[in-house]
């Protein structure tokens, strides 16, 4: 069976693109736990923390500015694909829009910062932590996830963080310095992204044509479903670390985000077989629905085994992956990984469900619904049991969230037939 599978030549196109976005993976999460370990004992929990939730703030201007075009234009891109004038059309047109939807943000965060005097005192801090948002703008991932090809990506990556990883050993040498840590971030992203510009251009011979408001008006509605299921995503991932700092302070903030960027650096391992696999399966499902059905099933069987164990494991090593990463000050992180951890399984299992799923089935709508009724449904948690528990009462949130998630898309996913 496993000859038989990699006979197949899209199989294999999607196993090659799990290597390279792995490698991307690897290198965006694992390398910067060689830093990682540095900087939590450099910086303190304080400092650390300010960081965390500057990253966490400006978050909310990148999902703004990415829009749903991540997998709205991933999708258009990869049934084109064999049209180079369409795929021109859609790469100027999402692009456009993403450069005015990033001007709007700006305008907004600078409104926000200037305006209240806890940020306005932190104003370098979150201008450093902006340049995430324009290096995501001109790093196309959607592009190259498009016409799979990912392995254009990831030397680029794994050389701006070994830049990024020899600054900050450079530069960072006192908590005083923790400002220069989203400047180096923020500039390794640019980067990237300029070259990636260059790549588009000459490797997929993408031809840059001015969008009319017709196009851009188009590629809104397209990703308008899943801009809004994303913004709901955020309420019960980023805004952990936002409300976080704003009720407990930075340090409270410091040891959660110890616990949740472990586990997004482990999560990073699993994420690309989805990432992988979402461009295929919309072709897949393009041409014949009943085979679509089957494919659901085992990857539903094969995410959720993977991922259950994978999240097992780490709780009970989180008190010794805790010491070794962050050292003796950050105790307080080993139970937060702990609870944290099984987000691993329960995103894993969401993402086919909810995107592969629901999604590519057709049901955007619902899809949305579920999410944006989970991200209300987990502020009010998130809030109640930060006061009741503090930071425990925030991770134990998003779990709990991330399950309910799960649970509804299984029911309606087994109403409608396709499991």
């Amino acid at each position: 069976m496993i000859r038989r599978i990699l006979d197949n030549s899209e199989y294999r196109r999607v196993l090659d693109n799990i290597v390279s976005l792995t490698g991307i993976q690897m290198v965006q999460y694992l390398l910067p736990l060689v830093t990682f370990p540095y900087l939590t004992r450099i910086l303190g929990p304080e400092k650390f923390g300010k960081v965390a939730f500057a990253v966490a703030f400006i978050t909310y201007f990148q999902l703004l500015t990415d829009y749903g075009f991540n997998l709205s234009a991933t999708r258009e891109i990869s049934i084109n694909r064999e049209d180079p004038r369409k795929v021109s059309c859609i790469y100027s047109s999402v692009m456009v829009t993403k450069t005015i939807l990033m001007c709007i943000t700006f305008v907004l965060m600078l409104t926000v910062v200037l305006s209240f005097g806890g940020f306005r005192s932190d104003l370098l801090l979150y201008l450093f932590t902006y340049g995430l948002v324009l290096g995501n703008l001109l790093f196309p991932v959607w592009f190259f996830q498009g016409v799979e090809r990912m392995r254009y990506i990831s030397i680029l990556r794994i050389v701006s963080s070994l830049i990024y990883t020899a600054l900050i050993f450079i530069v960072v040498r006192s908590p005083a310095d923790y400002l220069y840590v989203p400047l180096i971030t923020s500039a390794g992203y640019i980067a990237v992204g300029v070259y990636s510009q260059r790549i588009v251009t000459r490797e997929f011979d993408v031809k840059f044509t001015l969008p009319g408001i017709g196009d851009i008006m188009r590629q809104l509605r397209e990703g308008w479903h899943l801009f809004i299921s994303t913004l709901a995503i955020s309420l019960y991932t980023t805004s952990n670390r936002f409300i976080l700092g704003l009720l407990m302070g930075p340090a409270v903030v410091g040891y959660y985000a110890v616990a949740e960027d472990i586990t997004k650096a482990l999560q990073g391992l699993v994420s690309p077989i989805s990432q992988a696999i979402y461009p295929y399966f919309a072709k897949v499902h393009s041409e014949d629905k009943k085979r679509a059905r089957l494919e659901l099933r085992k990857m539903l069987l094969v995410m959720g085994v993977l991922t259950f164990i994978a999240s097992l494991v780490i709780a009970l090593l989180a008190p010794m992956i805790v010491g070794i990463l962050a050292g003796p000050k950050y105790a307080e992180s080993v139970h937060l990984l702990q609870i944290l951890v099984f987000i691993i399984f329960a995103v894993g299992v969401n993402n086919i469900l909810g995107i592969q799923g629901l999604v590519s089935f057709g049901y955007k709508e619902k899809f949305t619904w579920i999410v944006l009724v989970a991200g209300v449904l987990h502020l009010g948690l998130l809030v109640g049991l930060v006061f009741l528990m503090g930071s425990a009462g925030a991770a134990i949130a998003v779990v709990l969230t991330e399950i309910v998630i799960g649970v509804i898309e299984y029911i309606i996913l087994r109403r409608m037939g396709i499991l």
